[in-house]
């Protein structure tokens, strides 16, 4: 069963990109996402139907954007890794045709949708930054695809940065049932990097890099993944308890989220597992993991 919806890097490799998630997938109709390295003087289209979030993950790159007659290009600054802080992304509506090119690792998240909403570059500089959790649970979210920070038509778009030996996507929770104020309905993917923890003094490698992820059943369906997780790879929750996501002692963990689902309202609301939920009582009082905020300023200082 993990071996449907967990897939390590290359898996989904098709038509110049490392990763494609989309309605091919059976069982899987309201997210998808691209993700492909792309060397200098290399391009790849993006076509309408679907809104998109490019979001760098290491690297710069330029989208050719054509929309009403009109075409423009528009500059993503990117960054050097996605645990050098925020990066520019660029939200593409449903009419946009588009051509990506640049140099680095990239991702492309999509929702299938005709709903027209304005395209829109977001800077590094305006992504919502969160703090969520404490003590060994702490982890840095950037918000730049959420309600309170994107006017998307369908998809909920975030990215999250756990610190070595913490735990995150914690307590697991679901949202695979409709309960109006209560939860929404939302298919996700969780795209995963790995690498040596900025704080491990240099030592470790990125393809030694690990942690672990698990997801179960919930009354909406069978699941079941409990899977070491590396740079590259894609884990997908159409429905069940997700989490926790780990980064093992040593080495820091960053997952990519994209939801939506069926409901009329773009809205993240979750359930607790009850066996579990009593964990979130005990942040009461304690601090913030002091390792954050990543940003590219406290990487260059070393």
């Amino acid at each position: 069963m993990s071996g449907r919806w967990f897939h390590p890097r290359g898996s989904l490799a098709r038509d110049g990109w490392e990763t494609v998630v989309d309605g091919t997938i059976e069982g899987w109709e309201h997210t998808g996402l691209r993700v492909a390295r792309l060397a200098a003087g290399e391009g790849l289209p993006l076509e309408p139907g679907a809104e998109k979030l490019v979001v760098p993950l290491a690297g710069s790159f330029s989208v050719r954007v054509t929309e009403d007659g009109d075409e423009r290009t528009i500059e993503l600054a990117g960054r050097a890794s996605v645990f050098d802080g925020p990066t520019d992304v660029l939200y593409l509506s449903a009419a946009a045709t588009a051509v990506l090119s640049g140099e680095g690792r990239v991702a492309v998240a999509t929702s299938p949708t005709d709903e027209i909403r304005p395209t829109r570059r977001i800077a590094a500089t305006e992504t919502p930054v969160e703090l969520r959790g404490a003590g060994a649970s702490s982890r840095q979210v950037h918000n730049f695809g959420t309600p309170q920070a994107l006017d998307a038509a369908r998809f909920i778009v975030c990215e999250v940065i756990t610190p070595a030996e913490n735990w995150s996507s914690y307590p697991p929770h679901k949202h695979d049932e409709h309960t109006p104020g209560h939860e929404s309905r939302l298919e996700e993917i969780y795209y995963f990097e790995t690498a040596p923890s900025r704080v491990g003094g240099g030592r470790g490698t990125a393809e030694a890099s690990f942690g672990m992820f698990s997801t179960y059943s919930s009354p909406a369906g069978e699941i079941d993944i409990n899977a070491q997780v590396r740079t590259g790879d894609v884990a997908l929750v159409p429905y069940g308890y997700h989490g926790p996501a780990v980064a093992a002692p040593g080495y820091d963990l960053y997952y990519l989220n994209v939801m939506a689902g069926p409901d009329a309202e773009r809205v993240w609301l979750i359930s607790d597992d009850p066996a579990h939920a009593w964990v979130r009582e005990t942040w009461d009082g304690q601090e913030f993991d002091s390792r954050l905020p990543y940003t590219t300023d406290e990487n260059k200082e070393g």
